[in-house]
């Protein structure tokens, strides 16, 4: 299906959602979210896919050296914990002012 007007596709995962990791080297860690780059379908986790950088001298870091830092992390493979601490499918409905609002499919309650 898609969209008309916005191309962007629409996730279930949102800046600052508490995250478990479901596929991959770091499978079963847990953390929040950084950034979701919408265009490559990825998002950055805090402590989650670090990676080693090898960074030049500069104004900001003087010493230069190997800096860790995260790298993207394909959103198929993060699931998003409800407030119960379990991961959970993301479902959306609209709530009573007709806003939609996203929920836990797992326990049915509100994601926010």
């Amino acid at each position: 299906m898609e969209r008309r007007y916005n191309k962007q596709a629409k996730l279930h995962i949102k800046k600052g959602d508490m995250v478990q990791v479901i596929a991959g080297d770091d499978k079963g860690k847990k953390g929040r979210v950084i950034e979701v780059l919408n265009a490559k379908n990825r998002a950055l986790v805090e402590g989650i896919n670090i990676v080693s950088r090898h960074t030049k001298p500069s104004a900001q870091n003087q010493q230069g050296g190997i800096v860790k830092k995260e790298a993207p992390v394909n959103i198929s493979n993060l699931m998003v914990i409800d407030a119960s601490g379990n991961a959970t499918r993301v479902g959306r409905k609209l709530n009573d002012a007709g806003k939609r609002v996203r929920y836990s499919k797992k326990s049915g309650e509100l994601i926010d």
